[in-house]
């Protein structure tokens, strides 16, 4: 066969393939996180006669090794390698859904979705399943070399490599700020394949207020995970003015004794007007008797 008949011949079985994917519907990649469930599915884009719809995946040697089967006649199956794990979501012969649950990177790679129709024959689709995995960030701030400074650092091991953000904000505002112009960044490859991110900063203190520092954490365009501490305030000087513990004395004081003084002046008051008022001796008192006392 000559070259050219070869070209010719890859090019029709190109065409063929690309029109057999525009058929089925699905997406090329499914992202999960270790452990959790990943979903895949394929739907086909046209009414055909489906009498079976079965899923395989490609090992990385490129063999295809059959998962479940889902069939017009004899219902559903899933293989015993998969049984525990694998079970269908979506039963239909048009469209068609397995989950996969606790994934391991095992079960990560490519895999098809074959609908065996009459009489067009086998329509195939393809996904693929990429696992990423992120462990919980450790944030800590704590004390530099300037006291108008504290150092912060956050970690976050994953794999791939995580994405690692600081953030601040004030307690009185739910904006944040990014973060990026004074971090310092650096990767560590461990032995299990996973890579430890440490992003590290140098805030300044603020008065009063303080601020709240934030660490977002996530790989690809998995789920984004933060976690916060507080920036440390300034203790201000006597000679400032403002003496935020001994202030807050001050108020609690001043709300407990006005109070009190209003409502022993009103039970003075109360007490004199009733004294002015009872009877001496079992007689009212008159004029003469005031005068007589002021004598």
């Amino acid at each position: 066969m000559s070259q050219r008949a070869v070209l010719r011949l890859l090019c029709v079985v190109g065409v063929f393939l690309k029109g057999q994917t525009a058929l089925i519907q699905s997406e090329p990649t499914v992202l999960a996180a270790l452990g959790d469930s990943a979903f895949l599915n394929c739907r086909l884009m046209q009414s055909k006669n489906v009498l079976q719809v079965t899923w395989q995946k490609i090992s990385p040697e490129g063999k295809k090794e059959d998962v479940a089967t889902s069939s017009k006649y004899f219902g559903q199956k899933v293989n015993r390698e998969f049984r525990d794990r694998v079970q269908f979501e979506d039963v239909g012969l048009l469209s068609s859904s397995i989950v996969i649950r606790n994934v391991t990177y095992r079960d990560e790679g490519c895999y098809l979705c074959l609908f065996n129709t009459n009489p067009d024959g086998a329509l195939t689709g393809r996904t693929c399943l990429q696992l990423y995995e992120l462990h919980a960030a450790s944030l800590h701030v704590g004390e530099s070399n300037s006291a108008e400074e504290v150092h912060v650092s956050c970690s976050a091991t994953g794999r791939p490599a995580p994405t690692v953000t600081l953030t601040v904000a004030h307690y009185n505002t739910t904006n944040t700020t990014n973060i990026t112009n004074t971090t310092n960044t650096t990767s560590t490859t461990n032995t299990n394949g996973t890579v430890t991110v440490t992003v590290t900063a140098a805030l300044p203190r603020l008065p009063v207020d303080g601020s709240r520092v934030g660490c977002a954490v996530r790989v690809l365009s998995g789920r984004e995970t933060v976690v916060y501490a507080v920036v440390p305030e300034v203790e201000l000087s006597p000679s400032v003015g403002v003496d935020v513990e001994s202030g807050s004395n001050i108020n609690w004081t001043i709300w407990v004794l006005v109070p009190c003084v209003v409502v022993a002046v009103v039970v003075a008051v109360a007490a004199a007007v009733f004294y002015r008022r009872k009877p001496h001796n079992g007689k009212p008192t008159t004029a003469s008797d005031v005068y007589s006392c002021k004598e």
